[in-house]
């Protein structure tokens, strides 16, 4: 199972790495983070927090952040990236995202979005798009808390931590499963 996250650095891009970090730790599955990135255009680097306001576009750097803020948020993620023209629109970047993850062979895609999977949508929306894709199931994170946050706060962040560095109980592994399947298959 190959857990997709698409990420352009936002809170809730960040908040769906997370989820997944966490689907991770209960299930030892590979989480893929891909980002999509128009190539020259600062504005758009910029408006992501990916350039300061006085920066020029430097692909490596923009791509330096991107990886840097990955691994701030899940140390094991993969990550990778993939560039787009200057001008591209929103469906070019999330058909790009969507290949990404069938070249990966997403089993879920996470989705942080605050409209994706809405009734009335923004025919603008990448992660809308993303979301519609029946390659794989997705999971459209809209609520920016994780579990470990409604479980304990930071006790329950500690106790992740620790979980990172001690194996995960088989049975557990196998609960989480089965409840995860059931809920997909519903």
């Amino acid at each position: 199972m190959t857990l997709v996250v698409p990420f352009d650095g936002s809170e809730l891009s960040a908040t769906a790495l997370r989820r997944a970090a966490e689907i991770d730790r209960a299930l030892g599955e590979d989480v893929l983070v891909v980002s999509v990135v128009p190539e020259g255009n600062a504005a758009y680097a910029r408006e992501r927090g990916w350039l300061g306001e006085d920066e020029a576009f430097d692909l490596d750097d923009v791509v330096s952040h991107l990886r840097t803020r990955v691994a701030s948020v899940a140390r094991a993620a993969e990550f990778r990236f993939a560039v787009v023209d200057r001008y591209a629109q929103p469906g070019t970047i999330a058909r790009r995202i969507r290949r990404m993850a069938k070249d990966a062979a997403a089993t879920m895609v996470f989705v942080g979005s605050d409209d994706a999977g809405h009734v009335v949508t923004s025919l603008a929306s990448v992660g809308t798009s993303v979301a519609s894709d029946g390659a794989y199931d997705v999971v459209i994170v809209r609520n920016r808390t994780t579990v470990a946050d409604g479980a304990g706060g930071r006790a329950a962040e500690r106790d992740a931590d620790a979980q990172r560095s001690s194996p995960v109980d088989p049975r557990n592994r196998s609960s989480l499963r089965r409840s995860i399947s059931k809920s997909i298959e519903a």
